[in-house]
C-alpha cells in the first residue's frame, strides 16, 4: 500500500527540541530515503482552478489552513496503516512537537 504523509511543524517548536533528538530524527529520515521513500520539504504552493474547463486561474498561497505550517511531504510504501505510522513516528515533525498525517493513497 502507498501512503501520502504530510508533516506539520513550526521552526520554534523544532528549535526547542533537544539537538540529539533532532539529529536522530534526521538520521531516521535519511534511512527512509535510503530505503526508497520519496520525501521533501514543502515549497511555496499555488492554487489551480479551472471551473468547467473555462480557463485556468492560478493564485499564490495555500488553500489548506492548519494550526502549524506544512513542513514536508513523503510518499511511503507499507504493508498496513500501522506500519506506515511506525515509519513516520520518529521523523522530525513527529518528534519536534509537530504532527505527521498519514493518508492512504487510493489508486484507481
Amino acid at each position: 500500500m502507498k501512503f501520502v504523509t504530510i508533516g506539520y511543524g513550526s521552526r520554534e517548536d523544532y528549535e526547542r527540541t533537544p539537538q540529539t533528538v533532532r539529529d536522530e530524527a534526521h538520521a531516521h529520515d535519511q534511512r527512509l530515503r535510503a530505503a526508497g521513500v520519496d520525501m521533501g520539504m514543502a515549497g511555496t504552493p499555488v492554487q489551480v482552478r479551472n471551473p468547467e474547463n473555462t480557463g485556468r486561474k492560478v493564485e499564490e498561497g495555500a488553500f489548506l489552513r492548519a494550526d502549524l505550517p506544512i513542513a514536508g511531504f513523503a510518499i511511503i510504501e507499507a504493508e498496513s496503516l500501522d506500519d506506515a505510522v511506525a515509519m513516520v513516528a520518529n521523523t522530525p515533525c513527529a518528534v519536534a512537537h509537530g504532527v505527521v498525517e498519514v493518508w492512504p493513497l487510493e489508486q484507481r
